[in-house]
């Protein structure tokens, strides 16, 4: 499984229940990397989507516990549920998409790490775990920096390192 987020300096991701900014260049590329793929997401972030509606030409799953909230998609009450219909798609086609809760609940099931860093600092209350500081985490590949209404900001992709057993007697 893939994460796929926007991260200020600070790695705010949110406030209010909307994006930290307006960059029309990053929900291209999240719509790129997205598109014919599995999504996952919160009921709060589903609820902020244009229309709270599904996103097309995606499966969009939601997790939420709120027995009435039913929107034309897949709904899923537990972490288990939703690991049981995954079952029926192809782990490199499911793409994490937030908010915070649900991309802390996944963080350990995914292995690639799509980051859009925004080189600005916002008043967030939503955040994403720093990969910086993480040592099971490599940043593999990172673009040019792109200038968008005045914000600077680089796409980004993080992989969770693979460590070897030793199998000499040293260890």
């Amino acid at each position: 499984m893939k994460t796929i987020v926007a991260v200020d300096n600070n790695w705010g991701i949110g406030k209010n229940g909307k994006l930290l900014v307006n960059l029309p260049e990053d929900l291209k590329y999240f719509k790129e990397k997205t598109l014919g793929k599995v999504v996952v997401m919160g009921r709060a972030t589903f609820e902020s989507l244009p229309g709270k509606s599904p996103l097309k030409g995606r499966i969009n799953i939601v997790l939420s516990r709120n027995p009435d909230f039913n929107p034309d998609c897949i709904i899923c009450r537990t972490i288990d549920e939703v690991f049981n219909v995954l079952e029926s798609y192809d782990t490199e086609d499911v793409f994490i998409i937030g908010g915070q809760e649900i991309y802390k609940q996944f963080f350990p099931y995914c292995s690639e790490y799509l980051v859009t860093r925004i080189n600005n600092v916002f008043n967030a209350d939503k955040h994403f775990e720093n990969l910086d500081v993480r040592e099971d985490m490599e940043l593999v590949w990172k673009s040019e920096t792109h200038i968008e209404n005045g914000i600077e900001y680089q796409f980004t992709e993080y992989r969770r390192k693979l460590f070897e057993r030793r199998t000499d007697a040293g260890v």
